[in-house]
């Protein structure tokens, strides 16, 4: 059985919401952040990082909530959640699969900080940079690959949902609404922001 490792407002959305659209069982785990249950012993063998989420399935186990959603779309094929690796538009899945974590949240807690980093030494470039390109590729749209949602929608979506529409760290841009607005009329993602809310 699979089990989620959760924990309400916090990233363990993005994996609710994924758990949610691949339709598989799974079994959540509220692993509460504000009474400090992420610092227990059994939980810290699960991810010594003491943070959520976290997800196992079986004998595997793993933590950050890209890494899960990677790993729930190839496990399990029959979510449809993930083209398949010989199909080239994996190339740019994967891309944006991990543009949330590597370039998204740091440009938000660059904004957020004000801190100045040369985008010749910053790994995202600048915030700037960040939503532009981001803003260049939902424009298309419907969903970050073209037609075909994907887990990489998941956690695009769920980063810009948490960066533009709940704290408004991001300025909205058309393009931004439009694809948050295509995301929240997902059942899954309802049913995620219904479990999170609890």
């Amino acid at each position: 059985m699979i089990k989620l490792y959760w924990s309400p407002r916090s990233r363990s959305f993005t994996t609710l919401w994924l758990m949610e659209e691949s339709g598989l069982p799974y079994e959540r785990v509220l692993t509460d952040i504000t009474t400090g249950a992420q610092k227990a012993p059994d939980y810290l063998k699960i991810n010594p990082m003491g943070k959520v989420p976290a997800l196992t399935d079986g004998d595997a186990a793993l933590a950050e909530a890209a890494a899960i959603c990677a790993y729930i779309a190839d496990r399990y094929p029959e979510t449809r959640l993930a083209p398949a690796v010989t199909d080239p538009r994996r190339a740019r899945y994967l891309q944006w699969l991990f543009f949330s974590p590597g370039c998204i949240e740091p440009a938000i807690i660059q904004i957020f900080t004000k801190i100045e980093i040369p985008t010749s030494t910053a790994a995202w470039g600048s915030a700037t940079q960040v939503f532009d390109v981001l803003d260049a590729a939902l424009e298309k749209g419907p969903w970050i690959l073209g037609e075909e949602f994907s887990a990489a929608d998941v956690v695009i979506g769920a980063g810009l949902n948490f960066a533009v529409r709940l704290f408004k760290m991001v300025p909205s841009r058309p393009a931004f609404d439009a694809y948050l607005a295509r995301c929240m009329t997902r059942p899954a993602f309802q049913r995620a922001e219904k479990i999170a809310a609890g």
